[in-house]
C-alpha cells in the first residue's frame, strides 16, 4: 500500500489543528484561576459577567466543564494581573493586601436571586456603588467616603506617622488613599 504525500499533508494538517483546538483560548474568554468556597484553585478560561450579573463564566483548562459561579459561589478570581474577592456576593477588585486589604466595588449582587432548592433567597449583596472604595480587615467590610476617610484615618491607620500623613495628604480624594494603606502594611510587617 503506498501512501501519498497529499495523505500526509491532510493527516498532519488535521493533527495540527486538533492540538491548536485544545490548547487556544475560547472566544470571548480570559486565562485565569478560581478559589472555590473550599479553598481550591482550579485553573481555566473565565468570561468575566462581574459587573454585568456579578457572575464569571468559568470553563476548565481542558475546555470539557463549563459553569457559571456567582459571587456567592466562590472566594476569588485571579485573571491577568487583576485579583478579585468574593464577599457577601459581591467581587472586588484587590489594590493593595496586608492587615488592610484596600478594595473597590465591581459588582452590584443586591436583589440578586439564588435557590435553596425550591425557594428564593434575596441577597442583600454590600453597601455602596460600583467603583467605591472599601477597607477589608478582620472580616470587615468598611466603606471608604470622604465622610468617613477622617474617622479612618484616626483610628486604623493608629500607630504608623508616614501612613497617617500620606493620608492627610490625599485631601480626601480616596483613591489615593492607596499609598498611605501600603505604607501601613509595610510598616505592620515590621
Amino acid at each position: 500500500m503506498k501512501i501519498t504525500p497529499t495523505f500526509l499533508a491532510m493527516a498532519l494538517c488535521i493533527l495540527t489543528a486538533t492540538v491548536n483546538a485544545q490548547t487556544s483560548t475560547p472566544e470571548g474568554y480570559t486565562k485565569a484561576s478560581i478559589t472555590l468556597a473550599d479553598g481550591t484553585v482550579q485553573s481555566g478560561y473565565i468570561k468575566d459577567n462581574i459587573k454585568k450579573s456579578a457572575s464569571v463564566t468559568f470553563i476548565d483548562a481542558s475546555g470539557n466543564n463549563k459553569k457559571v459561579y456567582e459571587g456567592a459561589d466562590i472566594n476569588g478570581v485571579k485573571k491577568d494581573a487583576e485579583n478579585f474577592i468574593c464577599i457577601n456576593g459581591d467581587f472586588f477588585k484587590t489594590l493593595s493586601t496586608g492587615k488592610l486589604n484596600f478594595l473597590q466595588k465591581s459588582s452590584n449582587a443586591s436583589g440578586k436571586v439564588s435557590y435553596n432548592g425550591a425557594e428564593p433567597i434575596f441577597s442583600s449583596g454590600t453597601e455602596g456603588k460600583i467603583g467605591d472604595y472599601f477597607i477589608y480587615a478582620d472580616k470587615k467590610l468598611k466603606l471608604l467616603t470622604k465622610k468617613t476617610v477622617a474617622s479612618f484615618i484616626d483610628t486604623d491607620l493608629i500607630g504608623c506617622a508616614e501612613a497617617i500623613e500620606k493620608a492627610k495628604a490625599a485631601n480626601g480624594d480616596i483613591a489615593k488613599m492607596q499609598g498611605a494603606i501600603e505604607t501601613y502594611n509595610s510598616y505592620s510587617i515590621k
